[in-house]
């Protein structure tokens, strides 16, 4: 007898919600970023805290979801979508108030979303959850734009200027893994495909 499929917990759920929240408050961080061209201190400082506070709803959700079975396909593809749109608004942030290089965050954002674009090319083959190292890719970027959005070249003292200078080894490793990550998921996504069209043995 084949054994009935396990129920899917309702997309209505905390863990979907907070990922939700962290779409919202995008533009929020934006704001305080981008606000005099990234010259208040003040408001890059808010800028760090703000964007630490979204980034951290994103360890809360994925705990909530794996402790109390609350994981959606929903949840599987919005996550790292809420990722991107934080870490793509820090990166494009940055550069425009010219912390960042602009080759850097066009390298960085066309992985990015050209991964997220495949992924919703296959999920008719399945969904592809986020992997570990995805997950250390997306640490490593949260630390390195953390650094960045912090105003260490305002404050230009010798400590902030060992600050900065680890901020940009940290975005070298976080360009490195990204890239890496990169070949990794799309041989999941043609493993995915081939085993979706693979006939089943009889």
């Amino acid at each position: 007898m084949r054994q009935a499929p396990a129920e899917q917990p309702s997309r209505l759920n905390i863990a979907n919600l907070l990922t939700v929240i962290r779409i919202a408050g995008v533009p929020v961080f934006g704001w305080l970023l981008l606000t005099h061209g990234g010259d208040s201190i003040e408001l890059r400082i808010w800028a760090f805290v703000a964007f630490c506070l979204l980034m951290i709803t994103d360890r809360i959700d994925g705990d909530l979801a794996r402790k109390y079975n609350l994981i959606t396909n929903f949840g599987k593809v919005a996550d790292p979508i809420a990722d991107k749109t934080l870490t793509g608004m820090a990166f494009v942030g940055l550069s425009i108030i010219g912390v960042l290089w602009w080759w850097v965050t066009i390298v960085v954002l066309v992985r990015e979303w050209g991964i997220t674009l495949m992924r919703f090319v296959v999920m008719k083959y399945g969904v592809m959850p986020a992997s570990r190292g995805g997950k250390i890719k997306t640490a490593l970027q949260s630390f390195a734009l953390g650094g960045y959005i912090l105003p260490f070249e305002l404050w230009d003292t010798p400590l902030t200027q060992v600050l900065l200078w680890i901020t940009h080894v940290a975005m070298a490793l976080a360009v490195i893994v990204t890239l890496a990550t990169a070949i990794d998921y799309v041989r999941d996504a043609i493993k995915l495909r081939a085993d979706h069209k693979r006939p089943e043995a009889t």
